[in-house]
């Protein structure tokens, strides 16, 4: 099975997930995936004017699409000016997946050059976030990732990759299933729930139903 570097890894995996267009800005930590995105025509990137104008494009683009946004931002203040986008996302149950760079692993926790914590800065506010700590994980945290925005109710999710994981080597291997334990989504309504619900309606002399974005990601409008 042949090698490829990390920001390889990213853009194969990116195709795989039928991804055609990312929101992004970048910088230092995330260099190598730019230079490498010229060789995926295939996926177009919009470069915004601002890290949060990203995430909030990607919000509108699996709102209007019903497909997961995409975003891409670098280290430090690009992957901080996020979090109000995410957080909105959350809120509201907007599928998006959201990739930031991050210092080389040896650096995490020593107050390096652009280093912040957004793993746990962002806890609060996504459905999950990941922190990318070997290539060789980077393809299986990505299917993941995908897996769990759009899956059960939907969300942000984060997913942050160190330098040394972006430049590093890896057999690239995409996984097909993904089991994740402890995560076991549902969207089928419970059966007595349902039922109680429509005896209250059936009593109801002006029945009003105030539903949410489930309705509309539910396909049931």
């Amino acid at each position: 099975m042949a090698k490829l570097k990390g920001y390889q890894i990213f853009w194969e995996c990116l195709l795989k997930e039928g991804v055609d267009l990312i929101f992004g800005y970048p910088g230092g930590a995330v260099i190598n995936l730019y230079d490498e995105m010229v060789n995926y025509p295939q996926i177009r990137h919009i470069l915004t004017r601002h890290e949060q104008g990203a995430i909030h494009a990607a919000d509108g683009y699996a709102r209007s699409t019903g497909k997961p946004g995409v975003a891409i931002v670098t280290s430090g203040p690009g992957a901080t000016n996020t979090v109000p986008g995410i957080a909105t996302a959350c809120m509201d149950s907007s599928p998006l997946v959201v990739f930031t760079g991050q210092v080389p692993t040896a650096l995490i926790g020593n107050d390096a050059f652009q280093e912040a914590d957004i793993v746990g800065i962002t806890r609060p506010c996504t459905k999950h976030n990941f922190l990318v700590k070997s290539t060789e994980e980077l393809a299986k945290t990505i299917r993941e990732a995908f897996y769990i925005a759009t899956t059960g109710r939907p969300g942000p999710v984060l997913v942050d990759m160190p330098k040394d994981v972006i430049v590093g080597e890896a057999e690239f291997e995409y996984p097909e299933k993904v089991h994740i334990r402890g995560y076991h989504p549902s969207t089928r309504g419970h059966p007595q729930q349902v039922r109680k619900a429509a005896q209250l309606i059936a009593k109801a002399r002006r029945p009003l139903i105030y539903a949410g974005g489930g309705i509309i990601i539910s396909g049931a409008h």
